[in-house]
């Protein structure tokens, strides 16, 4: 099985996000993307014209914001505002950093007004199901939007095979959705299958554990209403920020001394 990766180095404009939490190098780092953003709206409710790219960078401030509460990890934001980024200045921000986990965090849509619940994403080429093969493609689109390569496919980057290092990061990325699950789920609404597979663009980092995070559906009422409440937004950082601090707690970070990981 191979997995596309696209070569191209992080833009050379993009400042490196600031680092928060605490000094030095010798805590794991979290990286989170609040996804779309700028010229990319990303879903839109279909009363009130809520937009996703807002909704998810409200909830990636109050995660961030939770976990330098709590002092266990660093942590940066891929934007902290209303910017648009390319799917591969997303992850590549992340490589630059030497981030120790990458969260993509999105909200949905449905035709179905009843759809409703959160889900986590790991990386497959192989799709778990055909809703998670359309939303890969839906959410891989974004790059499409005011690109300057309209043109540009799959074909026009490289194949390459996984190496170890790609087949490890898709383990812990699967044991990781496993424990946002068990922290998140007392408190954060879930669909009936919470975690599925498909080949999203921008967990497509072959060295960082990856997981895209859909915290619910726009376009359910409830789900709307507790995305845009602080209640909901502080349950959503809770169950991450607990998720997060087990993931280290069992595991040494990269390049990090053996009583790093014992530390968090």
């Amino acid at each position: 099985m191979t997995i596309i990766l696209d070569p191209t180095p992080v833009d050379a404009r993009l400042p490196p996000p600031p680092i928060l939490g605490p000094a030095g190098t010798d805590r794991p780092l979290v990286v989170l993307d609040p996804g779309h953003g700028g010229r990319d709206p990303g879903a839109v409710a279909t009363e009130g014209n809520r937009r996703e790219k807002d909704v998810t960078l409200a909830i990636a401030r109050a995660v961030r914001d939770a976990l330098v509460a709590s002092g266990r990890v660093r942590v940066a934001l891929t934007r902290n505002d209303d910017s648009y980024l390319a799917l591969r200045d997303r992850y590549g921000l992340a490589r630059q950093l030497h981030a120790d986990l990458f969260i993509s965090i999105h909200a949905d849509a449905a035709p179905n007004p009843g759809a409703s619940g959160a889900t986590i994403y790991t990386l497959s080429e192989v799709a778990s199901d055909a809703e998670a093969a359309l939303l890969a493609a839906r959410e891989n689109q974004a790059d499409q939007i005011g690109s300057n390569e309209p043109g540009r496919r799959d074909a026009d980057v490289n194949r390459i095979l996984i190496d170890l290092s790609q087949r490890e990061s898709m383990d812990i990325s699967a044991r990781f959705a496993a424990l946002l699950y068990r922290e998140a789920a007392p408190t954060v609404p879930f669909r009936p299958v919470p975690h599925a597979f498909a080949s999203f663009a921008v967990l497509k980092a072959p060295d960082i554990p990856s997981v895209l995070f859909e915290c619910g559906y726009l376009t359910h009422a409830p789900d709307l209403a507790y995305l845009e409440s602080e209640a909901g937004r502080n349950q959503i950082a809770s169950g991450m920020r607990r998720a997060i601090e087990a993931h280290f707690a069992r595991r040494q970070p990269r390049g990090a001394s053996p009583s790093a990981a014992d530390r968090i």
